[in-house]
Formats: C-alpha cells, sequence, structure tokens
C-alpha cells in the first residue's frame, strides 16, 4: 500500500519529533518516526528517526537509490565497522549490509533519496572532521559530489547568533541536533525537523547557540506525493 506523509514539496514543514509515537518496523526490534514518505509503506521515499532496541538487527539487504545515516546516539554497526554517535554514512546504489545494534542506538535514516551508481560511499566520524568558519558559522562538510545537485553539512550557530536574511533556492531539509533556533515563524529546539520549499527566506537566530544538520538540492531526487 503507498502512502504520502509530507509529499508537497512547495510548502514549508515543521515536525516536532519528540512529540511523534513510536511505529514498529518489521523487525519487531526496530521503530521509526516517518518524517516523510511517499510510495509503499516499506520500499517507498522516506525520510526517518530511527530508534534500535539493545541486540537488534536487521538480514543482509540491498540500498536501490541509496541511504544516508546520522547517528545521533548509541553506536550502529554492521559488517563494515561500528559506528558511533556522531557518524555519518552514504550508501550508495551499489551498497549491501545487515545493520545491528548491541546497546541500542538513535539514527536519522534518508533511503531511496540517492540515485545514481557512482556515487561515492561515505563513512566519517564527524566529530574527527574540523569546523571551518563561514560567515559568522561554522560548518562541516559531510557530502558534495560532481554530477549530484544535494550536499550535506553540519552547521554550528554560535550563542548570540543573527545570521540575517537566510535564503535557500533550491530547497533545503535541516534537523536540529543540539540547541534551539527561533526565525519569525516560530522556536526549534532538539529533534525538530524542517524543510523549506525553493526560494524560502527567513531571519534565524540563536540565543544558546545550536548545531544542524542541513541538506540542501535533495528536492532533485524526491518523488512528489
Amino acid at each position: 500500500m503507498s502512502q504520502v506523509i509530507h509529499g508537497d514539496f512547495s510548502v514549508r514543514v515543521v515536525v516536532d519529533t519528540k512529540t511523534m509515537p513510536w511505529a514498529a518496523s518489521p523487525s519487531g526490534t526496530v521503530w521509526r518516526k516517518r518524517l516523510h514518505l511517499v510510495g509503499p509503506t516499506e520500499s517507498g521515499q522516506v525520510t526517518s528517526i530511527v530508534r534500535y532496541e539493545k541486540n537488534s538487527h536487521f538480514p543482509s539487504h540491498d540500498h536501490p537509490e541509496g541511504e544516508e545515516i546520522l547517528v545521533l546516539d548509541g553506536v550502529f554497526s554492521d559488517e563494515h565497522g561500528d559506528w558511533p554517535a556522531g557518524s555519518y554514512l552514504l550508501n550508495p546504489e551499489s551498497f549491501r549490509h545487515a545493520p545491528r545494534s548491541r546497546d541500542g542506538c538513535l539514527l536519522f535514516v534518508k533511503l531511496r533519496q540517492f540515485p545514481g551508481t557512482d556515487r561515492r560511499h561515505v563513512a566519517a566520524n564527524t566529530d574527527l572532521v574540523a569546523w571551518h568558519s563561514d560567515q559568522g558559522r561554522m560548518t562541516k562538510r559531510l557530502y558534495e559530489q560532481t554530477g549530484y545537485t544535494d550536499s550535506t553539512r553540519l552547521e554550528r550557530w554560535p550563542p548570540g547568533s543573527s545570521l540575517g536574511e537566510l535564503g535557500y533556492q533550491c530547497g533545503t531539509e535541516l534537523l536540529v541536533l543540539r540547541g534551539s533556533f527561533e526565525d519569525e515563524f516560530g522556536v526549534y529546539d532538539a529533534y525538530t525537523w524542517l524543510r523549506f520549499p525553493a526560494q524560502f527566506t527567513h531571519h534565524p537566530r540563536t540565543a544558546a547557540g545550536c548545531e544542524l544538520y542541513i541538506k540542501e538540492g535533495g528536492f532533485t531526487y524526491l518523488r512528489c506525493g
């Protein structure tokens, strides 16, 4: 059965994921909160917060149109390694693995949003990546590749920051990882997911500081619903 959750990319979307109930996956020990879904319930294009219980595992499987994972808490594992909180993974179409977690973990996951057989496989502990100053913000580039429109980065906004007008020509997605920020439309604290349409502008500021996951240019590969 096909479903659509937040399938209209022309509107601003804000989801406080902390208030959402967990829904069981077919494994029985992995739970998810679906923020965006277009397509079949178990094989559609989806963005989720995912929680693995202790000793959770999935059988080995492929990833048509790729997979992106940001480990938010705990340790996520597969036969290729152990990935602690702060790890970023981009698994391209040719990638196969059997994911598991010994002690449990919390993930931000995007499935079927990275088509292309020549995409790089990325596996990085972002805690080991240096911050770079960029117009009053600190950034860590996680993924960008010639020939593809999407790019992913972390941003840190220092306490007391007022960033003026920010615009997103091609639209963007954000996940607040730590702290909080506000703009003329609302206040967004940790684990709030936002999606802004193309040409969206706002005036963000933060009193206490915050850290964000930001993806731009990814709308190219999303199916409307």
